[in-house]
């Protein structure tokens, strides 16, 4: 398992279609196989940068996603929102503390 983070920027006039179109298709995101946890972070300072904070169980399913229909057409309604180019981590989760 591995984490992805993506880091978004955009217009201000574009926040909340980009937050309606997460929450019309968080579901789907979370439930694509191989995503075992998604969540949406909001920037405290800079409002119009988010996160998205994801675990998928191999690079292959994250693949798969960013190659599937799901993420095409998410994609199409957010690029061309974006201020600033997107950013994106894989990273290894190394220790949780509970």
């Amino acid at each position: 398992m591995f984490v992805r983070i993506v880091k978004l920027g955009f217009e201000e006039k574009h926040i909340e279609t980009f937050v309606a179109n997460f929450h019309k298709n968080k579901r789907a995101i979370r439930n694509f196989k191989g995503c075992e946890f998604l969540e949406l972070y909001r920037d405290k300072n800079k409002t119009n940068v988010f996160f998205t904070y994801s675990y998928w169980q191999s690079e292959t399913d994250l693949e798969n996603y960013r190659h599937s229909d799901l993420f095409k057409s998410i994609w199409a309604v957010t690029k061309p929102m974006f201020n600033m180019k997107p950013e994106a981590w894989s990273v290894d989760k190394l220790e949780t503390l509970e």
